[in-house]
């Protein structure tokens, strides 16, 4: 690990994973230039999201089964073709099953993060997937800017034609600077699938983390999905810039992640998912002020999302250092259980995000939020509450026969 491959890694992360979010700021302008509901539009990214899940359960244990250079740079192509269909799409089938492929060939983030693991010690794990993280956080939130800017002057192909020439530069950049590595294992494909859902059966501790992810990135999706329907709505009247707008301001989010690992090294994951759940807690009591328009609600939206967006990301920092320090020769498997869930309960977000802001309005994705989170809490407390039992059933070393 070199002092330069961690940022360009992060980078990495950033623009890979900003394939699968600026979509859910086009929704009203997909809407309008494909003459079809704003509901429908937003199936859109509904579809992109749940294609990476499964991008993520078919393609990410293959990380330790063959070399990651090749795999990564195969799927950065693969994702570059799948962008220029998806801009050049004349109706939202083929818009629908482009998107769809992009989710699913996308998913490089989700092998340089258990790679960059890999390539550093123990006690600086956290630091490492922290930068990583960074650069994750950035790609989530600054993809809403770049396609809700973009797509404003230029219309909604624009985004996905400008996405596929990055794209493939990242392709041609990472094939040349990720160091080659051997194979982790050498189990068959139908192998590494079936340890996957073992793993999530057998790890509590990732059991565990996979809640934590669920419930909040859950109340994440479901926020800034809705979002864009609350602000170009009649409650604000404006484009979809002002959605990209709200989220460069939430990027401050990313600079919180390299400070996020550095806790984790220091005082444990547990303790960082503890505030995460809070903060999250938090935002949605301070998000519900976005119902009131006008400047207030602005503020209100500004201020509730940066803390919706510290919770999740820090939180992500906290649950897959876990995660990395259970099995060393499984990362990639272990993050596919992880990833995949996580981002199943992301796109269930975006859809219940999106049901109840037409059925009922902002309040209700508000109260979605806090739902999450309180179950996140639970799950938390519960999970404290067996690890205390569990230390206490083990016997004492006083107790051990001579």
């Amino acid at each position: 690990m070199t002092r330069k491959l961690p940022l360009l890694m992060a980078l990495a992360c950033g623009v890979g994973v900003a394939n699968v979010y600026f979509p859910q700021a086009l929704t009203p302008l997909i809407a309008d230039g494909l003459g079809v509901t704003p509901a429908t539009a937003a199936i859109v990214a509904t579809v992109t999201q749940l294609g990476y899940a499964v991008g993520i359960f078919l393609l990410v244990p293959l990380g330790d089964r063959l070399p990651r250079r090749p795999l990564i740079t195969g799927l950065l192509a693969t994702t570059c073709a799948s962008l220029l269909v998806a801009g050049l799409a004349p109706a939202t089938g083929l818009l629908l099953a482009a998107g769809a492929v992009v989710g699913v060939a996308t998913v490089v983030p989700q092998l340089l993060l258990p790679m960059a693991a890999g390539l550093v010690e123990s006690d600086q794990r956290g630091s490492v997937i922290g930068t990583l993280q960074a650069g994750l956080i950035g790609g989530i939130l600054l993809a809403r800017t770049f396609g809700g800017v973009l797509g404003e002057h230029l219309g909604w192909r624009a985004p996905y034609l400008v996405a596929a020439m990055i794209t493939g530069l990242l392709a041609l950049v990472l094939g040349l600077a990720l160091p080659g590595n051997a194979p982790a294992v050498h189990d068959r494909y139908p192998t590494l699938l079936a340890d996957t859902l073992r793993m999530l059966r057998d790890e509590r501790e990732l059991r565990r983390s996979v809640l934590f992810q669920v419930t909040l990135f859950g109340g994440f999706s479901a926020a800034w999905t809705a979002l864009a329907l609350l602000i170009t709505g009649p409650r604000y009247g404006m484009g979809t810039q002002a959605v990209g707008l709200l989220a460069l301001i939430g990027a401050g989010s990313m600079f919180c992640a390299p400070a996020a690992g550095r806790w984790v090294d220091r005082l444990g994951a547990d303790r960082v998912n503890l505030w995460c759940i809070l903060a999250a807690l938090a935002a949605a009591a301070v998000l519900s002020g976005g119902a009131l328009g006008g400047v207030v609600g602005l503020v209100a939206l500004a201020v509730g999302l940066l803390l919706l967006d510290v919770a999740v990301q820090c939180g992500q920092v906290a649950n897959q250092a876990r995660i990395f320090a259970l099995r060393p020769e499984a990362r990639s498997r272990l993050n596919t259980g992880y990833m995949t869930c996580a981002f199943l309960g992301g796109s269930a977000g975006s859809w219940l995000g999106t049901r109840a802001y037409v059925q009922l309005g902002w309040g209700a994705v508000c109260a979605l939020i806090a739902l999450a989170a309180v179950l996140a809490l639970a799950a938390y407390l519960t999970g404290r509450h067996g690890k205390r039992r569990d230390r206490e059933s083990r016997p004492q070393l006083a107790d051990l026969p001579r």
